[in-house]
């Protein structure tokens, strides 16, 4: 493969297996690099130097379901569990709106605690209070009746990542109870309803192959998301795959890349994982066609319970008080924190 290669990748907004094969695993640094400034070009075509920042609210570390990865599963008994009040969730977005976020993002298990009525309460108070506000939520699979009543309440956006294209990978990763099906049936009845939708899935996770991965960015392909989200797999010490091998920060910017190669105008945010395996790694993800960060707005007392996987960084310089220092980061690097909506660019 040559630099040629990267350029028709471009052009067709698509990529072939074969070549994908070798993106992601060559050991070429011109090759890389000429990768990730070709992701980076396109990026500021359409979003110039500009990163959008997302208030996260993680509301609940309660969820009904026991997917293999994941530290928060209900089988573990180590949680300390806690769930957010409705006014301390609208209290964070309070608190965020004067930082100067424009996108909170409210997160969490699938808590049956937080039922439709509740959500919509709290998402009609929060777009009633900062109007020029965008509300996403990432709270798992739901009916499509209740996700058309977040809709008319005024959510804006859903984040719910795939985790894998691959029907068996999927049964590899979750308990029966869970079904790939119906994690689909999830993403078109968003998109259908009319959400800005967000996909994803984890780089490294056990039994990833790179068939996996591709048919993962051919998936993203036809779907046409408005945001992806993908971040290397950590493993939780508490889990079935507190054993497994964690993904790599190389092969996670490899993939940004290729993703904003072939739909140039998705928001792409820099993770939360891939600032835990590397201290740079925000940097290096903007570097690589990303546009997004979610510093952390939740309440500091909780900031450590949502443990998704082993030492993810809940202090620090990820928080949403410490966006000065996020925004010199940047700056660093020749981008510029908005504050914006940043809302998905067709």
């Amino acid at each position: 493969m040559d630099k040629k290669a990267i350029s028709s990748i471009k052009e067709q907004r698509d990529i072939g297996f074969e070549a994908f094969g070798e993106l992601m695993s060559t050991d070429d640094k011109e090759l890389l690099e000429c990768l990730r400034n070709t992701a980076r070009d396109v990026a500021d075509d359409v979003y110039g130097k500009k990163v959008y920042i997302r208030g996260l609210i993680e509301i609940s570390n309660y969820c009904r379901n026991d997917c293999l990865y994941c530290g928060i599963r209900r089988s573990n008994c180590n949680v300390d569990r806690y769930r957010l009040s409705r006014e301390q969730i609208l209290g964070c977005c309070n608190a965020g709106y004067e930082l100067g976020f424009r996108t909170f993002v409210m997160q969490g298990g699938e808590d049956v605690k937080f039922n439709d009525d509740l959500i919509c309460s709290i998402i009609d108070a929060a777009k009633k209070k900062h109007p020029d506000c965008a509300i996403t939520l990432s709270l798992g699979e739901k009916s499509r009746d209740s996700y058309k009543r977040f809709f008319d309440a005024g959510a804006d956006r859903y984040l719910l990542r795939h985790e894998t294209a691959d029907k068996l990978h999927y049964e590899k990763l979750h308990p029966n109870d869970m079904s790939f099906d119906n994690r689909m049936r999830c993403l078109y009845d968003l998109k259908e309803i009319g959400y800005q939708v967000g996909c994803g899935f984890m780089v490294g996770s056990p039994y990833q192959t790179v068939e996996h991965l591709y048919k993962d960015i051919q998936f993203i392909k036809d779907f046409k998301p408005h945001m992806v989200g993908i971040g290397p797999f950590i493993s939780h010490k508490d889990t079935p795959f507190s054993d497994k091998a964690s993904g790599t920060m190389d092969a996670t910017l490899r993939l940004l890349s290729i993703i904003r190669l072939i739909h140039p105008n998705v928001l792409l945010p820099a993770t939360t994982a891939l600032g835990t395996i590397h201290p740079k790694g925000r940097e290096m993800g903007i570097l690589a066609g990303a546009n997004v960060v979610m510093p952390n707005l939740s309440p500091e007392n909780v900031r450590d319970k949502y443990m998704l996987y082993d030492n993810k960084i809940s202090t620090g310089e990820e928080a949403a008080e410490c966006l000065g220092s996020l925004k010199e980061r940047m700056n660093s690097i020749g981008y510029e924190i908005v504050e914006d909506r940043g809302d998905y660019k067709s």
